[in-house]
């Protein structure tokens, strides 16, 4: 029960911890969750990771509180999941809910319009890095390469929604698996298990 307990603790700390830290939401998250959870725990590794973030892109919610809920999961069952999804929760709940209380106007306030700015400049940063760390990672062969600029041009030239350049990747690879007959394969993480 103690051994329980400890992992619950450690999980709600720990996405406490990175719900605190995270500014910027969705792709500029991925630096921080990759090295807290896998350089620092070793609870997932980069691909994994990776495919948590598609999944969660792909799903509605949060793509953080979606991660969490994932690696809880992952750790603890079901209500591991619950336990980081409350950990990665509450920081945004406790501010929020003092911003509320006790500042009226707060977007109206100067310093809180340049801190805002700053904050902005920042996540513009750490959104370049994380897409091209994604990038890096995702785009691995010359089909990679092709799906990247295909999609790129769907989305910026031709105005495609983004639900769309998904599905339709997902269609495409489950078909691409179907003609390579890897549909029945095991994947890598399963293999290592």
């Amino acid at each position: 029960m103690k051994s329980n307990i400890k992992i619950f603790w450690e999980l709600f700390s720990v996405f406490f911890k990175i719900g605190i830290c995270t500014f910027g939401g969705g792709i500029a998250m991925l630096p921080i969750l990759e090295r807290e959870l896998a350089d620092k725990r070793d609870w997932t590794n980069s691909d994994e990771l990776l495919d948590y973030f598609a999944i969660g892109q792909s799903t509605p919610g949060i793509i953080a509180v979606n991660v969490a809920t994932f690696i809880g999961h992952k750790k603890a069952g079901a209500l591991g999941g619950i336990v980081a999804t409350a950990g990665i929760v509450c920081p945004s709940v406790i501010i929020i809910t003092l911003i509320a209380k006790f500042i009226s106007n707060f977007s109206q306030i100067a310093w809180v319009q340049r801190a805002l700015t700053g904050i902005n400049v920042a996540v513009a940063a750490l959104l370049t890095n994380a897409v091209s760390s994604f990038a890096k990672k995702s785009v691995k062969n010359a089909l990679g390469v092709v799906l990247f600029v295909v999609s790129f041009l769907l989305i910026f030239a031709f105005g495609v929604g983004t639900v769309w350049i998904i599905v339709g990747s997902a269609v495409f690879g489950v078909i691409l698996a179907g003609i390579r007959g890897d549909l029945g394969k095991k994947s890598n993480a399963e293999e290592s298990k």
